[in-house]
């Protein structure tokens, strides 16, 4: 059932609700990301709606259903809809193709829909990856490399986005999820690490994330700023995902004897292609935004810092 809460406000001089009131959609909002989004963005002011499929969230529909988005979007009236709704798993996407593009593509062509047959001042912003990406060295926008149907179905995705005013952002994050189901790369080592766990940690794979916490604070900047177009957010420098396993382990003052690097190719916890290097050239959208983004080593002793505290 949709939960529609009224509270008065008071008006700028031009009879405009003041930016914090804007009516936020985030769709996915139980996810990873969503998760730490979503307080985020109630505790600096903003109206958010929350949307998921399956777990307790405001609405509770199928973006899919293209009727039942609509019918639900005519009821919520958003000002900005921030879509995290994603099939992340590479295997997943891969296996099953037409489940990959149900999930990052059609959901992505539903909401465009309403919005331009609606013909709302409503601003799109799609969350996409950095799996675009392959090949080495720093990617800027125009560098795309498609070499998996995860990519493939996100990129998809992001042209269906094109459609309205939007802002596309192809990024990656790590950090402490708030949610017991989904678990980021950081919640693995930890725990894997506390367990004295074997693993093994990727010495050719290349990346450049931003911690959840910056995350949602770029976001945040992006609903305000409503910037169109595509946009890479990440942190600068990058590294191998072997070297940030050790760095971050170094950090918690944890032994690293049960981790082991090895080359994409000898890796035995995934079957599809992973692009070798995703590291981004984040500098558009720092221009246009007008802001700094972090190093990735500057973000380890934060990061570290959140599982001491839980630990």
């Amino acid at each position: 059932m949709l939960r529609i809460y009224i509270k008065c406000v008071i008006l700028k001089p031009d009879g405009c609700l003041p930016n914090h009131m804007n009516k936020i959609l985030v769709t996915g909002a139980t996810g990873l990301l969503g998760s730490s989004l979503v307080p985020y963005l109630k505790k600096i002011g903003y109206m958010v709606v929350t949307h998921a499929h399956k777990t307790q969230a405001d609405v509770m529909f199928d973006i899919t259903n293209r009727v039942k988005t609509h019918e639900i979007l005519e009821q919520i009236q958003p000002d900005v809809i921030v879509n995290l709704v994603g099939l992340t798993n590479v295997e997943l996407c891969e296996d099953q193709v037409n489940l990959a593009y149900l999930a990052n593509s059609s959901t992505v062509e539903n909401l465009a829909h309403w919005i331009q047959s609606a013909k709302k001042d409503c601003h799109l912003v799609q969350i996409s990856t950095d799996h675009v990406y392959d090949g080495m060295w720093l990617h800027t926008e125009d560098n795309v490399n498609i070499t998996n149907n995860y990519a493939f179905s996100k990129y998809a995705g992001e042209m269906a986005a094109l459609r309205v005013n939007s802002s596309i952002l192809r990024t990656n994050f790590v950090g402490l999820s708030q949610v017991s189901y989904r678990e980021s790369l950081t919640d693995w080592l930890y725990k894997s690490m506390i367990a004295s766990k074997q693993v093994q940690v990727l010495n050719d794979v290349y990346f450049s994330p931003l911690s959840i916490s910056a995350l949602v604070q770029m976001i945040e900047l992006v609903v305000q700023k409503k910037p169109i177009g595509t946009y890479n957010l990440g942190s600068h420098i990058g590294m191998s995902k072997a070297d940030f396993a050790f760095a971050f382990a170094e950090c918690l003052k944890l032994p690293t004897n049960t981790m082991t690097r090895v080359q994409s190719s000898e890796a035995k916890f995934f079957r599809a292609y992973r692009p070798k290097d995703m590291r981004m050239d984040s500098s558009k959208f720092e221009n246009v935004l007008g802001i700094k983004l972090p190093n990735l080593t500057d973000l380890i002793q934060p990061l570290a810092k959140e599982y001491n505290e839980i630990s």
